[in-house]
């Protein structure tokens, strides 16, 4: 505490004070810190240990009242929940800010899981100062100059600088003292770098159509930012404006906007996985997605026939390559790109008998995706009954708002309308109900939203980021009143801090199909799953243009194994489906389709990982490496989970790169075995086959054989990869398993976690298996074939009995029967 101390007089004195914010009282209520300054009041509370949420209220905005010492218990407060939750409940928050009807400052709080109560924080208040202590966190108020600092026991984390300022009647400012060695993270999905300071990001959701290396705006903007120094800020206000991070070189991080809370959270953590953790905790979870989710997509804009539809189905199959869902772009509701959306209907014609279509897809394990668009055009079939119903977002006169762009003359729905919110949910409930098993949302930045529309949630600007994320929770909501028993899947390219929470699955927009594009899709995924988008994934091959290159839609297809989401897509010039390429073509890409199946188990996994953790399926290596200044820029390289370190091919005719092993681990090839040390930078060779790809010294990896969809899976026999090294001691791997399909099925106790652990010395090793079965879960007895990759034990034993096993040319195999409610154990004697 002395060295912070030290610290926060040192900086103080060298950062600028906001000389015109003068301290006049301070209230301590309830664990809320409410300070008086001559121009506004101060809100400080804490959602736990390590966050912390800020907000001010100047005396100037009647719109949003500054907070009182009444009884929270008498007081209300907007549900906290990022970008667009609106009902108000009795939480007993200290904080009035004011009716949505009134306002639309209650759709901005991020935080998803209010309490009762704030976290039982410290305050501790002398004649110049008031410390606030968190236990992990320390926020102190100097009285004279005003200034709030930021603090752990590392040392000071930032400052304010200025604070809020209104600069003129349109743009509103909080701004920040940072230190001039940190690297900042975080502002949604873009392309600039994983290292975003020095830049001034634009909140304002966009389409970027044919991006390659550089994208400044894209479809996801986050008004989150994160530091090297191991904490984030988060804004907590959906109004469109900037993210500053220091463009000026002045030190500085500025958050600009045109209105709403000024209110910011602080969160910290003692790892990145920790840090991430916190935030997602503040934010929400994602939830489990549907197990067919992580399998194979057949996609293309778009499919214009029933029978084309049945077609593409017959040649995976055919060919035996696995496919688990086929997406429909907007020709099912149009015969022609422009003049249709908004019909939402079934186009007869072309889709004579959809039921019966996804029925038989259905029983050849196949699920059906569908586009939809906010978008109703006046010449849709829809038109009529949306402005009728007035359903549709307005001018300042009350009627349906529209405008053109390219599909046409348009309206969008307001989904902020509960009348429009309702009206959208019965088209996918009808779909749903006609056999439809997921939704695509398309277009929903909103691609054209002029500033003059207004919505029942605000003016156009005001709610124009939030759009998306409301639009996500509309599915969600409707699922879970209507299909409580059927895990959503919900795939935008647009949305807002927390999205995850209603399973959105997002995904990086119109990238070119070409090496350019390749090259940025791994630090725009790594970054979204920073901020909690762990499902960012990229349109395998590419989407826009006409470029043909086999070797690059090879690549990324490889990549793409090693995707949260494998789902090739493209326009029609280019074949996007694995089963419509040529013979050569098709084989090695079947090879990748494959892998994908064979690491189900892996990959599901990590999906519960995600799903109660918060951690990032992609992770970037400075994870392992926090302080490696090289690392903290590698935008290629990353991490699939814990166990695999993964190196896309981005350039076309490489055979060899660079590869640095983390060195926390010692690594090994996952196809050849070769072992590469830790802490190294190596030249390999590469593959035509695969990109490069490694398995950290000690980790278990669970794999199953290749199925032709999800409907065949189950690891009632399964492999089970462990890759010994002799330096780890101790290590441990794990195995989640339920039905694949019910939601919650955690919370209900509907699942297996399967857990193994080994004990290394240099005379033997120990592997113990160990089954953790929910209340509400069957187990089974299984069969593990049990590959040990490095190693030649001259004994094996399985629970005290000698076994026989099988060499291969670096490991052993053995096959170990594990009955229910039992826990082996397999001993190797060298």
């Amino acid at each position: 505490m002395k060295k912070i101390l030290f610290l926060f007089l040192v900086t103080t004195l060298s950062f600028a004070q906001n000389e015109n914010r003068k301290y006049l009282s301070h209230t301590w209520k309830d664990n809320v810190l409410e300070i008086k300054v001559n121009d506004g009041v101060y809100s400080i509370k804490s959602y736990n240990e390590n966050t912390i949420e800020t907000s001010f209220y100047p005396n100037s905005d009647a719109n949003n009242p500054a907070p009182t010492a009444a009884d929270p218990k008498k007081t209300k407060y907007a549900e906290n929940t990022a970008g667009g939750d609106t009902k108000i409940k009795n939480y007993g928050h200290s904080t009035a800010v004011g009716s949505p009807e009134k306002n639309n400052y209650a759709l901005s709080s991020a935080v998803i899981y209010p309490k009762k109560s704030f976290y039982a924080s410290k305050l501790v208040a002398t004649n110049s100062e008031l410390t606030i202590y968190t236990g992990t966190a320390t926020v102190t108020i100097t009285k004279n100059p005003f200034q709030i600092t930021y603090a752990t026991d590392r040392g000071i984390l930032f400052s304010e600088k200025q604070g809020y300022t209104k600069v003129n009647d349109s743009t509103e400012t909080i701004n920040f003292n940072i230190s001039k060695d940190e690297m900042l993270y975080g502002g949604g999905a873009r392309a600039l770098g994983m290292n975003r300071r020095g830049n001034r990001l634009q909140l304002y959701n966009r389409a970027h159509y044919g991006y390659e290396t550089r994208a400044e705006l894209m479809n996801f903007c986050i008004p989150l930012v994160m530091s090297s120094k191991m904490y984030a800020i988060h804004f907590d206000n959906p109004a469109i404006g900037y993210l500053d991070l220091d463009s000026k070189k002045e030190n500085t991080i500025t958050y600009e906007t045109i209105s709403g809370r000024k209110t910011y959270q602080v969160i910290v953590g003692s790892s990145w996985e920790n840090l991430i953790q916190n935030y997602t905790d503040m934010t929400g979870k994602q939830p489990l997605p549907p197990r067919w989710s992580l399998g194979n997509f057949s996609s293309r804009f778009g499919y214009h026939t029933q029978e084309e539809v049945e077609n593409t189905i017959d040649k995976f199959q055919k060919d035996s390559i696995p496919v688990d869902a086929i997406i429909l772009d907007l020709y099912w509701f149009g015969k022609t790109v422009k003049n249709t959306m908004g019909n939402l209907e079934w186009d007869k014609d072309n889709f004579p008998k959809p039921e019966e279509m996804m029925a038989k897809l259905k029983d050849k394990g196949v699920k059906t995706v569908v586009i939809t668009e906010p978008f109703i055009l006046t010449t849709s079939s829809k038109w009529k009954e949306t402005a009728e119903k007035k359903l549709l977002a307005t001018d300042k006169d009350g009627n349906p708002a529209t405008w053109e762009f390219y599909f046409g003359n348009t309206g969008i729905v307001d989904i902020f309308k509960p009348q429009g919110k309702e009206w959208f949910w019965t088209i996918y409930k009808k779909l749903i109900n006609q056999g439809v098993s997921g939704m695509w949302g398309d277009l929903g930045e909103p691609e054209v939203f002029p500033s003059r529309v207004i919505t029942a949630g605000g003016k156009a600007d005001e709610v124009h980021n939030i759009y998306g994320h409301n639009w996500a929770k509309l599915i969600a909501d409707g699922y879970q009143k209507d299909f409580p028993n059927q895990r959503p899947f919900i795939l935008m390219r647009a949305g807002y801090s927390g999205s995850q929470r209603y399973g959105m699955m997002p995904w990086s927009g119109d990238v070119n199909r070409t090496w350019g594009g390749l090259q940025s899709q791994m630090e725009i995924a790594m970054q979204m799953g920073m901020q909690g988008m762990a499902y960012m994934h990229s349109d395998l091959g590419g989407f826009a243009g006409d470029y043909f290159d086999n070797e690059l839609y090879l690549r990324w297809l490889q990549y793409g194994v090693f995707n949260p989401i494998f789902r090739p897509h493209a326009q029609e010039d280019v074949a996007s489906e694995v089963a419509r390429k040529d013979i050569v073509t098709k084989a090695k890409a079947k090879k990748s389709v494959e892998l994908r199946y064979q690491l189900m188990p892996y990959n599901y996994t990590l999906a519960y990982e995600n799903s109660t953790s918060g951690k990032p399926l992609m992770r970037p290596l400075f994870f392992e490496e926090p302080t490696n200044e090289r690392l903290l820029t590698e935008k290629e390289s990353y991490l699939w989970g814990n166990d695999f370190l993964i190196k896309p091919i981005t350039h076309a005719g490489v055979s060899s790169c660079e590869v640095y092993f983390p060195k926390s681990s010692n690594w090994y090839d996952f196809y050849t075995d070769k072992k590469y040390d830790a802490g190294t930078t190596q030249t390999v060779s590469v593959s035509e086959l695969a990109i490069p790809t490694y398995v950290r010294g000690g980790s278990f990896i669970p794999m199953i054989k290749t199925i032709q969809n999800t409907t065949n899976y189950n690891v009632n026999q399964f492999d089970l990869h462990y890759y010994f090294d002799a330096s780890v001691a101790n290590s441990s791997g794990q195995l989640f398993n339920d039905d694949g399909s019910t939601p919650n099925t955690i919370a209900n106790g509907s699942y297996e976690l399967m857990r193994f652990t080994a004990a290394s010395n240099p005379k033997n090793t120990t592997i113990k298996f160990s089954n953790e079965i929910g209340k509400n879960y069957a187990a089974t007895d299984k069969t593990v074939n049990l590959k040990i990759h490095n190693c030649n034990p001259k004994k094996v034993t399985v629970n005290g009995k000698k076994v026989n096993f099988s060499s291969t040319n670096n490991g052993v195999n053995i096959p170990v029967t594990w009955t229910k409610n039992t826990a082996p154990e397999i001993n190797l004697e060298f």
